[in-house]
């Protein structure tokens, strides 16, 4: 068994853009005190860059105080276009298998965000603000982490209990300290963005994606539109491609006017980049974990990057705040690489198949793309084949080893662009409005406080209390789905039969379904002290911690 904390302890995040934001907001409301330090001298507000924010992350944002503003401001939409010349191919919608209070995606500039993070962090007196800190060095014991860092006024060294680092892809000092490697690719070709300001009716509210259009011929366009009628605008371009040589010709102006017409316009950031497709080959060293851009790098084609990051944060956080509150063992440490890693290596593979059919790498490759969008035009199979980039979404966690699998509730693989899997352990809790105490909620706000157990008909609810005391030290919340279910939508959803107990973990995953008390202590155990699994002996005094709050008695 691993070593266990009997009291709060700190954290110290490397990285002030919106992963470490995030990590480190959620850590606070956790009560976990967090330095956040930045080699920057202050915020570097530039141009949109990661603007697609999915709906569950919107959720977890939703956590810490910012989700509901990043919707309102921001634009949201519910279906992706995606043309080969001038055919349009399909459109996809998204489904929801609850009722969210959020759309599936909102587009925001990444500055908006970050500026939305730092007057909460600012509200926050439990987290530390260092600017001008750059980590030179992280070394680690058994006992805890010390960064050193470089500032104008000389080097400073942080000491903690444990350290997330979020630096972006400017990671590699660090990742080599660490011993970790950061395989993967690079592609050839370059993308041109430019964030413009126009009046495209029309064009608000969708997300357009164009295959070997007239104005980019054998390359592709992507069009999102941003808040304050603005629109970003993704070329594929040439290796060699020159954007101030292409400002000086005129030939942008040109390039812009082919898209939008004699429209009037205004360039707000203009950026050229390359895409990379990396991931490290550890998440976690020890006290040491890597998250975001730092850990795994892919092509935007999909939004995978922030969304990824952010789930990254959230899985981090509550890990980091349950070994530290003395609630879990450390092995649940581990379960942050094995879980985020393999996030990492799914959406690698989605991104890369992504390129690899916008950019391909091979004669075969070619005539395959060709072949598929010539056949797209009228063939609605051949339209399933054509990869526009599928767009970001939860990881499943059905291999976890929090997870318990249930045989009734089989996973049947990546489901249908646009889809989610049915609700199973490992798969994110569908989200819907509930009551609580006499009031309105939602379930994903009731799951964010710790351990969920819902509770179907037919259920020995005090043998439930009783096993789940018992079992572990954490926050748990019992509640009955007839009571908080208040539109049916939720069981529904779920799926939930007579005498069912849903075992949900504190992001929001379903972690098991259990029809006896005998199934739900190693279920929880599991969750907990995952290093041991299903273990039926259990502490014989909770901590004095715990919170137990019951509804429906």
């Amino acid at each position: 068994m691993g070593r266990r904390h009997t009291r709060g302890g700190t954290v110290t995040v490397v990285g002030n853009g919106p992963v470490g934001q995030t990590t480190a907001l959620l850590l606070a409301r956790w009560g976990i005190p967090v330095t956040l330090l930045d080699a920057r001298p202050e915020r570097d507000p530039i141009g949109s860059k990661a603007i697609c924010q999915q709906r569950d992350v919107l959720e977890v944002w939703d956590a810490i105080g910012v989700g509901r503003q990043l919707a309102d401001e921001g634009v949201t939409w519910g279906c992706a276009r995606t043309f080969h010349r001038d055919h349009e191919l399909f459109a996809q919608t998204f489904v929801d298998r609850g009722i969210s209070s959020f759309p599936p995606f909102v587009n925001i500039s990444q500055a908006r965000t970050e500026e939305l993070l730092d007057e909460r962090i600012a509200a926050t007196p439990s987290i530390d603000v260092r600017w001008g800190h750059e980590a030179t060095s992280v070394d680690q014991d058994d006992t805890g982490v010390t960064i050193t860092c470089r500032t104008d006024a000389g080097d400073r060294v942080i000491d903690s209990d444990y350290a997330v680092v979020a630096v972006g892809s400017r990671g590699s000092a660090i990742r080599q300290q660490l011993g970790v490697t950061f395989d993967g690719r690079s592609f050839d070709d370059k993308f041109l963005i430019c964030d413009i300001a126009a009046d495209i009716p029309g064009w608000a509210d969708e997300r357009r994606f164009y295959f070997d259009p007239e104005w980019n011929p054998g390359r592709q366009v992507l069009i999102h539109p941003c808040p304050d009628s603005t629109f970003r605008i993704d070329w594929q371009v040439p290796g060699d491609y020159d954007l101030e040589a292409e400002e000086r010709s005129g030939a942008l102006d040109e390039r812009i006017r082919k898209i939008i017409g004699d429209t009037d316009y205004r360039i707000v950031w203009k950026s050229v980049y390359r895409f990379h497709s990396r991931v490290a080959n550890r998440m976690r060293v020890d006290r040491v974990l890597l998250a975001g851009d730092a850990a795994h790098i892919v092509s935007p084609f999909g939004a995978r990057g922030l969304n990824s990051g952010v789930a990254d944060a959230e899985n981090a956080a509550w890990k980091l705040a349950f070994v530290l509150r003395g609630w879990a063992d450390e092995s649940l440490l581990e379960t942050y690489h094995t879980e985020r890693h393999a996030a990492a290596a799914e959406n690698i593979a989605v991104t890369t198949a992504t390129m690899d059919f916008l950019v391909p790498q091979s004669d075969e490759q070619h005539r395959h793309r060709r072949d598929v969008l010539t056949a797209a035009v009228t063939d609605p199979q051949a339209r399933a084949l054509v990869d526009s980039g599928r767009l970001a979404e939860p990881f499943w966690y059905v291999e976890s080893p929090l997870t318990t699998d249930d045989p009734g509730r089989p996973f049947t693989g990546r489901p249908a662009r646009g889809s989610t899997p049915a609700a199973a352990p490992g798969i994110l809790l569908p989200d819907a409005p509930v009551t609580l105490h006499g009031g309105g909620t939602r379930l994903r706000a009731i799951a964010r406080h710790g351990i969920l157990l819902l509770v179907a008909d037919g259920v020995d609810v005090d043998a439930i209390r009783g096993a789940a005391l018992g079992a572990v030290h954490t926050p748990i919340r019992l509640v009955r789905l007839s009571e908080i279910d208040i539109t049916g939508v939720l069981t529904a959803a779920l799926g939930a039969k007579p005498g069912e107990v849903w075992v949900v973990r504190p992001d929001a995953y379903i972690a098991a379904v259990v029809d006896t008390v005998d199934g739900l202590v190693p279920a929880l155990r599991r969750i907990t002290e995952p290093a041991i699994g299903a273990i039926t002996s259990a502490p014989s005094v909770p901590d004095p911690d715990l919170v137990f709050a019951t509804a429906g008695r």
